[in-house]
């Protein structure tokens, strides 16, 4: 695997990788890497792609309360796992280069990224929408991994993408857990002995609310909240919604419950399909 972290070097690197003929695909990332984000790397590589993965911790994505300092950063460890997964090249910028002296220009996303957590993070969305363009500016993939668990994030990209008409289809890779059921983030890291513990409650959640919902009962959403107020958690949301809009849910169409709450210090999302 190679890295690069110049655009010269990528524009080059890139080129390479399309000599045979293959896609490449893009699994933006901001390091920290766990199965969910090579769950991303096999899910480009099972399509026949050559795999650009990315390594960015964006500082517009982050609000001023938030947790941009403490973000864990390990890259030596990062790109041994991309190498030793199949990965065929590592584009790791820094700020400078993703933004430099005098940079003016920014993505402002409505609708999808409006309520949840685009109301709890308010330019966040922003922040995301901006550097996703960016990445597939720089990198100009065929397709481009992102997982489901950020689903709202995944809406905002797919439809940046088709607003701006970019040539780059957007997969969504499903939510990769641990055995207890608490999907695998990078933030999980935050977490104390006695607050990992108690986390798997989100889940859990989500699955009693999902059978609640199916059932036809009416306080599904109160019994979640109730739920994670048990477990310690102070709640952000949780909110029933129209999968691809995330307006609410039309009749007959598929559905998102999507929820996020904070333990400790820590704030946690995720979500669950819920199909008729």
């Amino acid at each position: 695997m190679q890295t690069v972290r110049v655009m010269g070097a990528l524009r080059n690197a890139v080129a390479g990788l399309r000599d045979g003929g293959a896609p490449v695909a893009l699994v933006p990332t901001m390091g920290a890497l766990h199965a969910g984000h090579l769950a991303l790397v096999a899910a480009a590589l099972e399509r026949g792609a050559r795999v650009v993965a990315s390594i960015f911790v964006n500082p517009a994505q982050f609000g001023p309360d938030e947790d941009l300092a403490r973000y864990p950063r390990r890259p030596a460890e990062d790109a041994a796992l991309l190498a030793d997964h199949g990965c065929d090249l590592l584009w790791m910028p820094d700020a400078e280069t993703m933004y430099p002296a005098g940079f003016a220009t920014g993505i402002s996303m409505h609708g999808v990224s409006e309520g949840l957590d685009g109301a709890a993070r308010p330019g966040h969305f922003d922040g995301v929408a901006t550097v996703v363009a960016k990445l597939f500016n720089q990198v100009r993939p065929d397709l481009a991994m992102f997982g489901e668990k950020d689903f709202q994030q995944l809406a905002v990209i797919r439809r940046m993408a088709a607003d701006l008409d970019l040539a780059v289809e957007i997969v969504g890779v499903a939510i990769r857990r641990d055995a207890d059921g608490l999907a695998l983030s990078s933030r999980n890291a935050y977490l104390s002995t006695d607050e990992r513990a108690r986390a798997v409650a989100l889940p859990r959640a989500l699955e009693a609310a999902r059978r609640a919902i199916l059932a036809g009962r009416a306080d599904a959403l109160d019994m979640a909240r109730a739920t994670l107020a048990a477990a310690g958690f102070a709640t952000d949301y949780v909110a029933l919604v129209d999968a691809a809009s995330l307006a609410e849910p039309i009749p007959g169409r598929p559905r998102r419950l999507l929820a996020a709450a904070r333990i400790g210090t820590t704030r946690l999302i995720d979500n669950i399909a819920i199909e008729d």
